[in-house]
């Protein structure tokens, strides 16, 4: 219907809507901010086009939100904007204000998945060397713990670079095979027999450094785990590791190795699987190691390959000034 004079007016409805919303409901002002905001552009819309708040209907707002993203809007600010304008609508039903509310069903357009982040080659190995770390303070029990404490993150650094696990095959790991043992690694055979997503059990290749680093890690571990402990890595307390325990391994080795970002076991399977690429260009291979059940899951890696390329490019090329 079109604009009427008894009708409450648009900016009469977002004004009682917004005082409803910092009131009742004590949005933070940031959020009233991006909501007002996402109303000025209903406003602007039901202008143009002569339209009471009542009177929209579906197909209008999937025009505007179409308008919207051909201007250069986000995906994130549409999905703000329609939430906004959702949530309207919906205080207007209450209110009994509106019989329909247009904006249920109408989704955002789906914005880019962002690329998983790796190490370069020369970080990766900066990660995993086996030079010392920085030394602790000599009185802090990292010092006193400092052998045992270097020899396990080391082997776990190794083992999630080298074999490309998830941080929870990586601690699921047991020192050796049993009917219990989620995971385990074959010391003859040079293999880590893991459970991976969908209780899927995989087997991969282990390397020699990662061999090494285990060994020295299993002279060390005898002194910390407690007799019939099963698991492979284990904290202070003679524990299986925790999820937060390794993350907050990782993210201190990396501060040591003077990485400039910040490091979590996932980026280190990335690195993986992305090094891994570059070199043989085996796409089936690197799903097999990785255990993905589809391709197109490993596919985002061919991506991360040709930033790669890409860079050498623009770094090496006399005709690679592609963009100002």
């Amino acid at each position: 219907m079109p604009l009427s004079a008894s009708a409450p007016s648009t900016p009469d409805l977002i004004t009682r809507h917004l005082a409803h919303l910092r009131v009742q409901r004590r949005l933070a002002e940031r959020t009233l901010a991006m909501y007002q905001d996402a109303f000025k552009r209903l406003d602007t819309f039901c202008t143009k086009e002569a339209l009471s708040l009542p009177a929209v209907k579906p197909h209008h707002v999937r025009g505007w939100a179409a308008r919207l993203h051909a201007a250069g809007l986000g995906p994130r600010s549409i999905a703000i904007t329609l939430s906004a304008w959702r949530g309207l609508f919906r205080w207007m039903g209450r209110e009994g204000l509106a019989t329909l509310n247009p904006v249920e069903g109408v989704r955002a357009p789906k914005g880019p998945k962002p690329l998983p982040k790796a190490l370069s080659v020369e970080q990766a190995v900066a990660l995993s060397t086996e030079a010392p770390p920085k030394a602790p303070p000599p009185r802090s029990r990292d010092a006193r713990e400092a052998p045992w404490l270097a020899a396990r993150d080391h082997c776990m650094v190794e083992l999630l670079y080298g074999s490309g696990l998830r941080s929870a095959e990586l601690l699921g790991l047991d020192v050796s095979a049993g009917p219990q043992a989620l995971g385990w690694l074959d010391r003859d055979g040079a293999e880590a027999h893991v459970l991976g997503k969908g209780s899927k059990r995989r087997t991969v290749p282990v390397g020699t450094q990662a061999l090494k680093a285990l060994s020295a890690w299993l002279e060390m571990r005898p002194a910390l785990a407690p007799p019939g402990e099963p698991a492979l890595f284990v904290s202070r307390l003679g524990r299986r590791l925790t999820a937060v325990q390794l993350r907050n391994r990782l993210k201190q080795m990396a501060i040591d190795a003077g990485l400039p970002t910040h490091v979590h076991p996932h980026m280190l399977r990335h690195s993986f699987a992305s090094h891994l690429l570059q070199s043989s260009g085996d796409l089936r291979a690197v799903q097999e190691l990785l255990g993905h059940a589809h391709i197109t899951t490993t596919q985002v890696y061919t991506k991360l390959d040709f930033q790669h390329l890409a860079k050498v490019y623009d770094a090496a090329h006399p005709r690679a000034k592609r963009k100002g």
